[in-house]
């Protein structure tokens, strides 16, 4: 079978190209979209910029063309995506239809908008190439929290420390631990008491011989001319006189005096010394 390029070069399709290519003028897409000034010709740049992607789409889909090849048209299909959207607001500009806002969204084979819808964009086997295929890889869930009645079931004896024990190293870790405070603490008191220790007291009940002459002697005089000594004051009979009368007095005031007159008195009181 003849290949396509071999097809096209024989006479019966040079006469049909001749044919259709007669009486008509080829334009050429403008490269900037600013030059178009017309509205239906930038509608017209637009399908064809778009029945291009499409026949590029087309042959990145074959995974044997090779990485390399596979690149360009990568990227060729990207620089005709961005010559699409300076049409898409050329035409916005001369009064046409806002295609940006309405227009169809990039999916994918399976009807997922295409990642990077907004940026560069992978197509077909471009997807797969090395350093590519990690971007389309799913993130791994994040670990979902534990609610707090699954952790309360792994709340038990052990969590409060109530099985320390069970090991058989702690408690001899700590009764050897207390004997060495304990001792040290009793070292701590025998070194204060030493230090702290009061000289020793004059007994002050102890009785001396001058004493017991001094005491032999007032005895004597008690008996012959009754001389005492006090050792504490001892009022006069005067004394518990005025004591008893200013209780009177002080009994009739709270019980018949006002108020008022009672306070006058504490204040002489005050003044007078008593």
């Amino acid at each position: 079978m003849a290949r396509n390029a071999e097809k096209a070069m024989t006479a019966l399709a040079r006469f049909r190209q001749a044919q259709l290519e007669e009486g008509k003028v080829k334009e050429r897409r403008p490269y900037l979209a600013s030059e178009c000034n017309e509205l239906p010709k930038a509608e017209k740049w637009r399908r064809q910029i778009i029945s291009e992607v499409s026949k590029k789409v087309a042959q990145i889909q074959n995974a044997g063309l090779g990485e390399f090849r596979i690149r360009d048209l990568n990227d060729e299909i990207n620089k005709l995506l961005r010559e699409k959207r300076h049409w898409e607001v050329r035409i916005k500009e001369l009064g046409g239809p806002d295609y940006r806002r309405f227009g169809p969204r990039m999916l994918d084979h399976e009807g997922r908008e295409v990642p990077g819808n907004r940026g560069y964009k992978y197509f077909g086997a471009a997807r797969d190439l090395p350093g590519v295929r990690e971007l389309f890889e799913k993130e791994p869930a994040p670990e979902q929290r534990k609610t707090r009645a699954e952790l309360m079931k792994e709340v038990d004896a052990e969590y409060y420390g109530y099985r320390d024990e069970d090991d058989g190293v702690l408690l001899p870790l700590e009764a050897q631990h207390e004997k060495q405070v304990m001792l040290e603490a009793v070292e701590k008191w025998r070194s204060e008491k030493d230090q702290n220790k009061p000289e020793e007291e004059e007994d002050i009940y102890k009785v001396t011989d001058h004493q017991e002459e001094d005491e032999g002697a007032d005895e004597a005089e008690g008996e012959e001319g009754a001389v005492f000594t006090a050792h504490v004051p001892v009022p006069s009979q005067k004394e518990v006189e005025e004591a008893l009368i200013r209780r009177k007095k002080m009994e009739l005031l709270q019980r018949y005096a006002s108020e008022t007159l009672q306070h006058q008195s504490r204040e002489a009181r005050t003044l007078l010394g008593f």
